[in-house]
């Protein structure tokens, strides 16, 4: 009694000397467990709060990829089946998406291959629909890393996290051999096997008694079950700590558990026991350390966290959750019932505003056309080969034999030289000559031939004048001429920094300099040379230059080879840059009659572009798609990005021979008016001549690229002027821009190196089909087109689209646009599909469509019976 009452009255040691004992054990505990009192270094507290971030985006990633293999897992494993495993193909950049040439089936995870071989490893492979706690584990320690709180014990969680996932794996396994069509996911392979060898040996009885067997000792260890099945927890609080849990019982033996359990919620019960002073001091104190602490931690942490930028403790989530409300009543109860009028009148003010393009791009930013492909990768430079040094080598032997030549030819027919300079290219060396007063440039130039004669050369171009310059240039072919390659070219600073719309990387100049010319500004170019001059090369230095620096949504190519042989190669990239005709198996068109209706759909895709400039009120392409990406067009106006297309035509001469006309007017017409929207053309022959280029063609393509011809006429044909047929082939070519003329060796590029940039591209993950051209039906065809329309494949909008038509009385494919707002490859089909059904007339160019039926009445009347006949 003596030291029951020396302890109730404090004047004892007895009880002071336990209470202090029992916070100073308390202080020690919770030192050692909080993570705040460790004494990092700056640099280890950022590498800490990294590694939280990095865990916490584990957890995220791993529930993305475990949610979804739930609802795609068959499709995954599929996958993972035909790839044998598919970890080996996690970096590989095949195409994912599926396609004709491959038999490997499309990944439908969200988190793609990688979520996929993740959740098909935890979940099939390893513990089933139990490792979904591995995101809880993930979570915990990432949260404690980087704000250095706990929300559960961090070694608890992992220990009780691995015994549930195993326990959880097993009991699925063991309840799935009495569920039928249930997928194999819920308990994994681990769970199957563990039930296959307990089945095996104790049978299905034995595996029974002991999953529950585990399933009681696991309860009796965590909330002391006894064995009347009643928990004790209920009858008193339960403890979040285990370990403070035993020593608070240890503590129970000396002194009394309601002074510890009250000191631990921070209660002062003073009608009971008289507490001493420096067991609250104390507990302040450690607790006061935590709060000047915490905000100096978290204010570091804002830069890291976006999301979270105040994390709070969670003793305080039950008083801010109470502030929260007596905020949010008078809020939205008092400006409801008093200013009704003014929210109204906000609420238009905003809705005003956010039609304007301005707040547009501020919300959503500018419009991004190369989203839907934002992982595409341009092809590199090492799928291009070295040819040759790449440096001139300096013959000074040569250069004094055919200096000494020129000044001994010209004296012989008494023509003085002043001055006389050589400068060296690749395949061709340029002699600067300066006359003396008095001597007729003409005469100079009918010296050619005897020039030639007397160096032995393969052929001398005789320039008198030099553009710009005040000298006659006399051009001689190098003994050893200089290969170049199309990877020098395109590795230079001039082409990779280029502003140019559409930058083609031509060659060298006589002088050495990289030349790249902008096909934009052509507009279009006519190509020429006789077989083996390196014209098809030309060709693919031209599309090759455009691949390296081109993204699929702002080009597309239109690919017309009558040979059938020299553009296969870029057959590859037909879902990242080609175009055709709806309803075509190929891409690139070798059939004649093909070809007139690409023609002809350029055609429509012209006229429907100015329309659309003439609606944006912008004069070409590049204000149109700047105007577009500011959204400041409504894409429900029938609005779109517009991507440049290129036309290229290897061999135009057997065009004209097999059509004619129906090649020569939508060729004219493209080439007079194509360029302000965009679609630009390359036109290559074997045949320079007046039949195959006729003037109305010629006339507008003022940029032609003239290779190596037969015969001065040729020459004069492409060019108007001499010198193609002097150059000594292998790529050695003239380029007519305007008034001037260029000497060029064009860049090698060889079939292999094509190849090879080709399946780089046409690896990667690319559109689901080709670029669509707007539809053409020929009025003279056989059959083939809308007449050929299945009724049984009508469009879903057809009676609606039908209806549109009737009561407008316009049969415009951009009305079924605007008005349902449709793409314009599906209005253009409907349109198609009721000129069939003989709802609208014919196709009459610019003009729209004759709408056949006057009223509803009988358009009903007439669809009725179209759905009998169905």
């Amino acid at each position: 009694m003596a030291k029951l009452n020396t302890f109730k009255n404090g004047s004892g040691s007895t009880g002071t000397k336990k209470a202090k004992n029992t916070t100073l054990s308390y202080q020690k505990r919770s030192a050692r467990k909080s993570f705040d009192q460790i004494n990092f270094s700056e640099g280890q507290r950022k590498a800490l709060k990294i590694l939280g971030l990095f865990l916490l985006l584990l957890a995220g990633l791993f529930a993305v990829a475990f949610i979804s293999y739930l609802f795609t897992w068959k499709a995954d494993q599929s996958y993972i089946a035909a790839t044998n495993g598919g970890w080996s193909t996690l970096l590989n950049t095949a195409d994912e998406l599926h396609d004709e040439n491959t038999e490997i089936p499309l990944v439908e995870n969200k988190l793609g291959k990688f979520g996929a071989l993740l959740a098909n490893q935890f979940i099939y492979e390893w513990f089933g629909v139990a490792s979904f706690l591995f995101i809880v584990v993930l979570f915990v320690i990432g949260y404690k890393f980087l704000y250095k709180k706990s929300i559960l014990p961090v070694w608890k969680t992992l220990l009780y996290s691995a015994v549930t996932i195993l326990f959880l794996s097993v009991t699925f396994g063991f309840i799935q051999d009495f569920i039928y069509d249930t997928p194999h996911i819920l308990e994994g392979k681990f769970g199957f096997w563990t039930n296959q060898i307990l089945k095996s040996q104790v049978g299905v009885v034995g595996t029974a008694g002991l999953l529950i067997f585990i399933l009681l000792t696991a309860l009796v260890l965590l909330y002391n079950l006894d064995l009347k099945w009643s928990f004790q927890s209920n009858k008193g609080e339960v403890e979040e700590d285990e370990e403070e849990d035993e020593e608070f019982i240890e503590d129970s033996l000396t002194s009394h558990s309601n002074t510890i359990n009250k000191q631990r919620t921070n209660e002062v019960a003073t009608h009971t026991y008289s507490h001493p002073v420096e067991e609250p001091s104390a507990r302040n104190s450690f607790t006061e350390k935590e709060e000047i602490e915490e905000p100096e931690d978290l204010t570091i942490s804002l830069p890291l966290s976006v999301n979270t930028p105040k994390p709070t403790p969670v003793a305080p989530v039950v008083e801010s959750d109470e502030i929260a409300f007596s905020i949010e009543e008078p809020e939205f109860e008092e400006p409801e019932e008093t200013a009704v009028g003014p929210d109204l009148t906000v609420a238009k003010v905003v809705e005003e505003k956010a039609i304007s393009a301005n707040d547009l791009v501020e919300k959503f930013g500018e419009y991004d056309p190369k989203l839907d492909l934002s992982g595409y990768k341009y092809p590199t430079l090492d799928l291009l080969k070295e040819y040759g040094t790449g440096k001139i080598t300096i013959n000074q032997q040569e250069l004094e034999a055919n200096k000494n030549r020129i000044v001994e030819t010209l004296r012989n027919y008494s023509i003085e030289i002043e001055h006389i300079k050589a400068t060296i290219g690749p395949t061709v060396t340029l002699y600067e000559i300066i006359p003396k007063p008095g001597v007729r440039i003409s005469k100079i130039k009918n010296l050619e031939d005897d020039i030639a004669l007397s160096l032995a050369a393969l052929g001398i171009r005789i320039i008198a004048p030099m553009p710009g310059k005040g000298t006659i240039g006399i051009e001689v072919p190098n003994s050893s001429p200089e290969m170049v390659s199309m990877r020098s070219i395109l590795a230079t600073e001039k082409f990779q920094k280029t502003e140019m719309d559409l930058p083609i990387a031509l060659g060298k100049t006589i002088s050495n300099e990289v030349y790249i010319a902008d096909l934009a500004k052509m507009p279009h170019l006519l190509v020429a040379g006789a077989t083996g001059q390196g014209k098809s090369v030309g060709i693919n230095a031209i599309l090759t230059s455009l691949l390296f620096k081109k993204h699929p949504a702002e080009l597309k190519f239109v690919l017309v080879d009558p040979k059938k042989v020299e553009l296969s190669l870029f057959k590859k990239i037909e879902r990242h840059f080609l175009a055709k005709l709806p309803n075509e198996d190929e891409a690139i068109i070798t059939d004649t009659k093909k070809v007139i209706n690409t023609l002809n759909s350029l055609c429509i895709e012209m006229d429907q572009r100015y329309d659309l400039l003439k609606n944006a009120q912008v004069r070409n392409l590049k204000e149109y798609n700047a105007k577009f990406i500011n959204r400041r067009l409504n894409p429900e106006e029938g609005h779109r990005f517009l991507p440049f297309i290129v036309l290229i035509i290897d061999e135009f001469a057997d065009l004209m021979m097999t059509a004619g006309k129906e090649v020569e007017t939508p060729i004219a017409r493209l080439a007079q008016l194509a360029r302000a929207v965009g679609i630009h053309l390359v036109i290559a022959t074997q045949r320079p001549s007046v039949n195959i280029i006729t003037g109305t063609i010629k006339a507008n393509f003022p940029a032609r690229l003239a290779f190596r011809v037969l015969s001065k006429v040729d020459s004069r044909t492409i060019l108007d002027s001499g010198g193609a047929d002097q150059l000594i082939g292998r790529g050695d070519m003239l380029l007519a821009t305007g008034s001037d003329l260029i000497r060029i060796q064009c860049a090698f590029v060889d079939t292999p190196e094509v190849d090879e940039v080709s399946e780089f591209i046409g690896s990667q993950r690319g559109y689901p089909s080709a670029h669509y051209l707007p539809e053409y039906v020929d009025p003279n065809g056989d059959g083939e087109g809308i007449s050929d329309f299945d009724p049984a494949d009508r469009d879903q909008l057809f009676e609606e689209a039908a209806r549109l038509i009737v009561m407008h009385q316009q049969g415009s494919t951009s009305l079924i646009q605007r008005k349902l707002k449709l793409g314009y490859n599906r209005a253009g089909r409907i349109i198609d599909q009721l000129e069939a059904a003989g709802i609208v007339g014919p196709f009459e160019g610019s003009k729209a469509r004759e709408v056949l039926y006057p009223d509803d009445y009988s358009l009903e009347q007439y669809l009725e019976t179209l759905r009998k006949d169905n």
